[in-house]
């Protein structure tokens, strides 16, 4: 899943990408939750941890959940 090139090109498949990376940061065990709100036309994503848990835009899940997976393989 990590490449050099974005998977992406719209909100949409941004927004499909973050979910992907969550799914995949939930099965290694990296993150203890995660929480996707669907609205008309956006998501909001939500990874809880103990002290707090702000709603994410598409970008700002993307770059986190991706961020984290990809300490986890190297």
């Amino acid at each position: 899943m990590t490449t050099n090139k974005p998977s992406f090109h719209d909100e949409t498949s941004l927004s499909e990408r973050a979910e992907e990376f969550g799914k995949k940061a939930l099965e290694l065990g990296l993150i203890p939750s995660f929480v996707v709100r669907y609205f008309v036309d956006s998501r909001q994503f939500y990874i809880p941890d103990e002290n707090h848990s702000e709603p994410l835009t598409a970008e700002e899940a993307y770059m986190r959940l991706k961020k984290i997976v990809e300490q986890a393989n190297k």
